[in-house]
């Protein structure tokens, strides 16, 4: 398996992340992000699980997440993985979209659509370096145009929003179900099915894919792997790493390198 990143510069936003997975054998278990994700699927299957339902993905399929939506895939057939992705900020999303609060994708995977061929010219050229940010906006627009919703907002007490807002404040702390369950007035068995039902994950592997995603952000402005370690929760920079690689596929190291590589590393797309 490789991964390759190429930051791509949002004037006023985080920059966008182009990356290549070739030869993935890899699952990955159920987690989220909190940017958006814009896929392509190259080469090979994968059994993907999105929000508790299940989908088949082939060569061709474009794949589209919301900051928040669980998913995890597992191999599926004998041809190895191939995969292009974009990573989004919300913050960028918002610029690149044209609107102060940006939609959200209403289903994640689509097949058969001609605009394959142009995100996979953008993604091509994004990992050679010679990708601008400004050549993605027509393939946003066209994809929202078709597949985006305005973002439900949960009304009134939700306990489980309660719950993810409290481990949101306090995921570099030690948290345990009982703490949980307080604020939210629920038992142990409630709560977990509740977490189940909404969020797709349990709350426990909810607080670990915060941790890892303040830990990727501290990655990125250039923490050391034993700060992100510490800084996003973790007992120590091994757990970080075993995490790291579940949710990622690769080391919290390997990540940083890919993004600030020694001056003797050069990038180049295999």
């Amino acid at each position: 398996m490789e991964r390759i990143l190429h930051p791509l510069p949002c004037a006023g936003a985080p920059p966008l992340e182009a990356y290549r997975f070739q030869d993935l054998r890899q699952p990955f278990p159920d987690h989220f992000h909190d940017y958006y994700v814009i896929g392509l699927v190259e080469r090979g299957g994968r059994c993907l699980t999105w929000r508790g339902r299940n989908y088949l993905l082939r060569p061709g399929d474009l794949l589209l997440f919301n900051p928040g939506d669980t998913h995890g895939c597992t191999p599926w057939g004998t041809e190895v993985f191939a995969y292009r992705g974009l990573n989004i900020p919300t913050a960028a999303m918002a610029i690149l979209s044209g609107r102060r609060t940006p939609l959200e994708f209403s289903q994640p995977v689509l097949s058969g659509l001609p605009l394959q061929g142009a995100l996979q010219a953008f993604h091509q050229q994004a990992m050679s370096g010679s990708g601008t940010v400004q050549t993605l906006p027509p393939l946003l627009s066209a994809l929202l145009a078709q597949y985006g919703r305005v973002p439900t907002v949960p009304r009134g007490h939700d306990p489980v929003e309660t719950a993810c807002q409290f481990m949101e404040a306090h995921y570099n702390q030690r948290i345990t179900l009982a703490q949980l369950c307080q604020c939210t007035a629920l038992s142990k068995s409630t709560l977990r099915r509740a977490f189940l039902r909404t969020k797709g994950v349990t709350p426990y592997r909810y607080l670990q894919a915060l941790r890892i995603n303040r830990a990727k952000a501290l990655l990125e402005q250039g923490a050391s792997p034993v700060e992100a370690a510490l800084e996003s929760g973790f007992a120590d920079q091994s757990h970080c790493s075993t995490f790291f690689q579940r949710y990622l596929g690769l080391s919290p190291a390997a990540y940083r390198r890919s993004l600030h590589p020694a001056p003797e590393d050069p990038h180049h797309e295999p």
